[in-house]
């Protein structure tokens, strides 16, 4: 059976696959190719939030009975990053590759750090606590993924 992990980390390599291809149209000043592909990132990883934010941690906070600790801080760390779509998009506007990779360079450390914590901390922790309704979060989280 699937697990809250294994479809999470998937999506997380989907994310880093989509970003790595924007960046490296960037870098190469190939814009048209570079906004498409960002727009594919954050359309992705937008929609990975949405399936944490919506789904996920709402449910583990039932259990738990507290929206502090670990959601809580993956949501601020969320918000981080979506500021920093921000930059990048005007940044592609411009064509201004110095700021977009500037941004991108900050953006993958944070990626990186946020999603061990997801992997190492968050999603073991759901797949434990979720145990009882780990087909019914899965298939909340996967029907928005058909929206």
């Amino acid at each position: 059976m699937e697990t809250i992990s294994s479809y999470m980390e998937s999506e997380h390599q989907a994310c880093d696959d989509f970003f790595v291809d924007s960046e490296q149209a960037v870098s190469e000043q190939k814009w048209e190719q570079a906004q498409k592909g960002f727009s594919t990132f954050q359309r992705a990883i937008l929609h990975h939030f949405a399936m944490e934010e919506e789904v996920l941690f709402p449910a583990v906070e039932e259990i738990v009975g507290s929206s502090m600790g670990p959601t809580q801080v993956m949501r601020m760390e969320h918000e981080q990053m979506r500021g920093l779509f921000s930059e990048m998009e005007q940044a592609l506007v411009a064509t201004d590759a110095d700021t977009f990779l500037g941004a991108a360079e900050t953006l993958l450390v944070l990626m990186q750090q946020h999603n061990a914590k997801e992997e190492q901390i968050v999603y073991p922790m759901s797949d434990q606590l979720l145990a009882s309704r780990l087909a019914d979060v899965l298939s909340r989280m996967q029907a928005m993924a058909s929206q």
